[in-house]
């Protein structure tokens, strides 16, 4: 049980619970390669390289281009998000306690796929910018024109994450705030700020790496370069302990996340302590 749950006991002047403002549920999973059912702790993403196209005589045998395959492990980790529900603390309140710790849990979990996928893909050696300026066109201009140095294709699975700070530097930029230049909210980024500009689908995260207090990291990527292998999707149990006289909601998961291709990520590295003009 919280130690806190105190705070919510029914009083006069207060008899809704308010949820503390928080990132509901993952913003990067539909945005990555997937794959589900995963069976053990570990898993493997298939990574081809490049062909190369070469001339033959008449009646010759055609050179094999010997493409390379290689696999990319990725390894899963179990993670858990719960707290008890004392049965006659249940009876001091007017909220439903227990399906706000189905909510807060799931949240948390969803947060925390997140932060597999940031973390896979901070592992990328492509990057522009050294932490000195605010996010600008030009730093934007750079990340597109890496992805395109890389052949990365241009194929509408390209994504941009940006924090808050570097998203308001970025609507500054008028081909990226106006109408006119981009496009119009996604489908699968509904509930969520989104625009399509330079053929990237860009969105605003809380949870991107800051370091020293103002070297935040922002990302490009293609949804081909990360992986995801999960065991098991976000699960809800609600259990009842008499020894406890309380239930116990637990959420929990099993995921890893993994940089399959590093040319398919790049690091957008800002100050982001710069004042906004």
């Amino acid at each position: 049980m919280s130690s806190t749950i105190d705070k919510a006991f029914v009083a006069e002047f207060e008899r809704d619970l308010h949820e503390e403002f928080q990132q509901r549920g993952s913003k990067l999973v539909s945005l990555v390669r997937k794959r589900e059912g995963v069976v053990g702790n570990t898993d493997s993403f298939q990574k081809i390289g490049k062909g190369s196209a070469t001339s033959k005589t008449r009646d010759g045998v055609v050179p094999p281009m010997n493409v390379d395959h290689s696999a990319v492990s990725c390894s899963l980790s179990d993670h858990y998000a719960g707290d008890w529900v004392d049965k006659l603390d249940e009876i001091k309140t007017k909220h439903d306690e227990r399906a706000a710790l189905v909510r807060a849990g799931a949240a948390a979990l969803g947060r925390k796929a997140d932060n597999l996928v940031i973390t896979a893909m901070d592992g990328t050696t492509s990057a522009v910018g050294d932490y000195t300026t605010a996010l600008s066109k030009s730093l934007l201009l750079e990340a597109f024109e890496q992805l395109n140095a890389n052949d990365v294709p241009d194929d509408g699975q390209r994504f941009g994450v940006l924090a808050p700070h570097a998203w308001n530097e970025a609507l500054n930029i008028n081909q990226f705030a106006s109408a006119d230049f981009v496009g119009s909210d996604l489908p699968f980024l509904k509930g969520t700020q989104a625009r399509t500009w330079l053929g990237i689908h860009w969105l605003m995260h809380t949870g991107l790496p800051l370091a020293n207090v103002d070297d935040r990291t922002c990302f490009v990527w293609h949804r081909s370069a990360v992986g995801l292998a999960i065991g098991a999707n976000v699960t809800t149990d609600v259990s009842w302990h008499g020894d406890r006289a309380a239930h116990f909601v637990n959420s929990y998961m099993s995921m890893g996340a993994c940089l399959i291709d590093a040319n398919g990520v790049v690091e957008i590295r800002v100050d982001d302590n710069t004042a906004i003009v």
